[in-house]
């Protein structure tokens, strides 16, 4: 069996060195495979890196001034009055709307991003295994990338068929008076039986759908990560008297487990940046009120918490990521 091992960090000052030497040719780490892996990598990436350079820093360096500032519209654009940190002050410390909102979200987001990573690692495994089929379940799962990458979000929201299907629903549920979801709530909930677990767990079920929607590209990370096991590795398990537990535990997730900080980091992005997501709407209101700096504000403590988070995630996940000797 294969044996793994943690990975110990050079310096930063070793790391950021090595960082330019990549890119250098005449040194030793040029020469390594691992440096010609990172040029490929920013090869595959340079459209993105072009396309930030000309289109998105300039408008993020507009944004980050406009919120250190009192921006007012005026005859042929905008005058922009310096307030330090007035703006920040005010999100954090009188709006009465914006902290609760990120508190709000945040539990959700915690919630979702388990929740995600769970099913769509389980998916995946069972999407490894050779059964008929499997290439059309693979596509249907694969299905939800596509059709939220901006198709489905306008149906739901503009669609009046979809509109009158969901009125439909609540007029038989409310004729009836039966929610199955919430009368099994209640009655776990009157039992006292781990009555906040039941909460999470309820809140999870009635975000299935949301969790299924934004698993799709985790899957694909996940299912890659397992097809490039090799074989050999659990026939050699096999033949020691490793059971299936124990090979998943041995083998597959420690092999798999890089992949968990990659989707991680995904789905947290993918989090902040939902089309429902209520501090998303706040913004976009005051926004519309034509307050830019004050929205500007909101904009980057919000992008700020997900950066925060973003690295609490990659602290945690890198204590258990483990990697291959080879």
């Amino acid at each position: 069996m294969s044996k793994t091992k943690k990975v110990h960090a050079l310096p930063f000052k070793t790391r950021f060195v090595n960082a330019f030497k990549v890119f250098i040719p005449g040194n030793s780490v040029y020469r390594t495979i691992e440096s010609r892996q990172a040029r490929t990598g920013v090869l595959f990436i340079l459209p993105f890196i072009i396309g930030f350079i000309f289109f998105m820093a300039a408008p993020m360096i507009l944004s980050l001034w406009m919120s250190l500032c009192d921006t007012k519209l005026v005859p042929g654009g905008y005058e922009m009055t310096w307030n330090t940190f007035g703006n920040y002050k005010y999100a954090v410390a009188i709006d009465p709307y914006y902290n609760q909102l990120i508190v709000d979200e945040i539990g959700r987001m915690a919630i979702n991003i388990i929740s995600t990573l769970v099913l769509s690692f389980v998916l995946a495994v069972i999407l490894n295994q050779e059964f008929k089929g499997r290439t059309v379940v693979r596509i249907i799962f694969f299905l939800p990338v596509i059709l939220s990458s901006g198709v489905l979000p306008g149906i739901e929201r503009q669609n009046e068929f979809y509109d009158m299907m969901q009125g439909v629903a609540q007029s038989v549920e409310d004729a009836s008076g039966i929610n199955i979801s919430a009368s099994l709530e209640n009655l776990l909930s009157v039992s006292g039986v781990a009555a906040d677990v039941f909460d999470v767990i309820f809140e999870m079920i009635d975000s299935i759908y949301d969790i299924i929607m934004a698993s799709g590209i985790q899957i694909i990370v996940f299912l890659s990560g397992l097809q490039s096991i090799s074989p050999s590795l659990y026939e050699a398990a096999n033949v020691e008297g490793c059971s299936a537990w124990e090979a998943f535990w041995k083998i597959t997730f420690p092999m798999v487990s890089p992949l968990l900080l990659v989707n991680a980091i995904y789905t947290i992005i993918d989090f902040f940046m939902k089309n429902d997501n209520k501090v998303m709407e706040r913004i976009n209101l005051v926004y519309q009120k034509l307050e830019f700096g004050y929205s500007s504000a909101m904009s980057w403590i919000y992008f700020g918490v997900a950066i925060g988070f973003i690295l609490i995630a990659t602290v945690i996940i890198k204590k258990g990521v483990q990697y291959d000797d080879n």
